[in-house]
């Protein structure tokens, strides 16, 4: 009888779990619900909400205009919060037809075999050549191209106008130089107490991916870059069209050790070794409360700030990135991927794609969020240009967008941001020098890319 028992519970909890994994399957995974609606599932990490309201308009627009064709949108919670969802839904074939996502995910789908090549169907797309060519960086990997981008941004300086006037300051920096000089004269104590209550700059402190993303327009501009080669052990497979095999080793050729990197890493050093340029607390370094109260005149940030800075009431602008031996800046925001389903689903999935890189789609999106918009064509557009004509700083992002660059996509770029992110660290809090920190990074990405 006890036997029995226990066959019978372990029956019960089998049917269970085959129950709870139809349920986790069919979440994931729309069904048709009728044979002339395909419907379509969105995973999405938009943030703030507001941004969010804005998509779900754009989504119910979309639906209005394509009967046949349904797409449901789901906020899955931020980066950190997605990505193990999506490589649990991937690896248990209950994966969405579309994903709002980082692009630099894009090497990791393809060793996860969830993509196939965009190439066939973009050549074929009038919308093509109606692309940002700067965002091609994002979209491309092994000379095929995986993604679409979805909105874009670049970084810039903030600044607080108001600051500049008080310390005398009539013209805007547009060198390392100036700027360090700049900074100096931002310093102050402005209510005469003897101490410093105000410095010119707020840099991140961490070794996140916010710190990095910051930091790389530095690296280009001073010369610098991080980009290697990347070889298959068993041999290219670019003239295949076929992604790396899973659990294919890749040798990566990535040099931190470079006098662009040096210099860059010293620069941020030396603000903070003139006392003009103050840390943020730890991996928290896109936070504006400093910047709103005035205690820091200049902090790093993108287009995406332009909303809640404009509802704070407070006076800012944008400047560039100051040049040390060319003009720069990081290509940021998310792209949209079409995962692996069914050749029915896939195609359905291309008409929203088509939708998201329109022009109308690209100017509504921008408006609404503070993105760029990827189409060349909504950015001349004349509800774009009124749009522009009332915020100056918009010109800011739009004049550096020729000069971004991508950060690397291939599946290892992780790796290279954590031992990246840590020599920042350490050298803004004077752990070593520049190239101590570097070399030291350097040497533990040789033990794992090239072991």
């Amino acid at each position: 009888m006890l036997n029995f028992h226990r066959y019978m519970t372990n029956l019960l909890l089998c049917l269970c779990l085959l129950v709870l994994s139809g349920c986790r399957v069919t979440v994931a995974t729309p069904n048709v619900t009728s044979p002339s609606v395909m419907r379509l599932m969105l995973w999405q990490g938009v943030n703030p909400p507001s941004n969010r309201t804005v998509l779900q308009g754009l989504v119910d627009q979309f639906n209005r205009e394509h009967p046949t064709i349904q797409v449901e949108s789901l906020y899955v919670g931020q980066s950190d919060q997605q990505l193990p969802k999506i490589l649990a839904a991937i690896v248990g074939n209950a994966a969405p037809d579309l994903l709002w996502y980082s692009p630099l995910l894009t090497g990791q789908l393809i060793e996860l075999n969830a993509l196939r090549p965009l190439d066939p169907w973009l050549d074929r797309s009038p919308l093509r050549q109606q692309l940002d060519p700067a965002l091609l960086d994002s979209m491309r990997l092994e000379n095929h191209l995986w993604s679409i981008p979805f909105g874009t941004n670049n970084v810039g300086i903030f600044y607080r106008p108001s600051l500049f006037k008080a310390a005398g300051i009539t013209q805007l920096p547009q060198t390392w130089s100036e700027f360090r000089q700049v900074a100096q004269t931002l310093t102050r104590d402005t209510n005469s107490d003897g101490r410093i209550d105000q410095h010119g700059m707020l840099l991140p402190l961490g070794k996140g991916e916010w710190t990095v993303f910051m930091w790389l327009p530095f690296l280009w501009s001073g010369g610098g870059g991080l980009e290697g080669s990347r070889e298959s052990e068993v041999g290219s497979r670019e003239n295949t069209g076929l992604p790396p095999a899973q659990g294919e080793r890749q040798n990566v050729d990535i040099q931190l050790v470079n006098a662009g990197a040096i210099a860059a890493l010293q620069f941020w050093r030396d603000l903070i070794n003139d006392g003009s340029a103050v840390l943020s607390a730890p991996e928290r370094g896109y936070e504006l409360d400093r910047f709103l109260a005035g205690k820091v005149a200049m902090q790093l940030s993108g287009p995406w700030t332009l909303g809640q800075l404009e509802k704070t009431g407070v006076d800012f602008g944008v400047l560039p990135i100051p040049r040390q031996v060319t003009q720069a800046t990081a290509i940021g925001g998310e792209n949209l991927f079409l995962l692996k389903t069914t050749p029915e689903r896939e195609q359905a999935a291309q008409v929203f794609a088509e939708y998201v890189m329109s022009e109308g789609f690209q100017t509504q999106w921008a408006i609404g969020t503070g993105y760029l918009p990827t189409n060349l064509r909504s950015r001349q557009s004349e509800t774009y240009l009124a749009y522009k004509a009332k915020r100056s700083v918009v010109d800011v992002f739009l004049s550096q967008a020729p000069y971004g660059r991508s950060r690397p996509i291939f599946p290892g770029y992780n790796r290279i941001s954590e031992n990246l992110g840590r020599a920042i660290e350490a050298t803004l809090l004077d752990r070593g020098t520049p190239l101590e920190t570097l070399t030291a990074a350097q040497k533990r990405l040789d033990l794992i890319f090239n072991p």
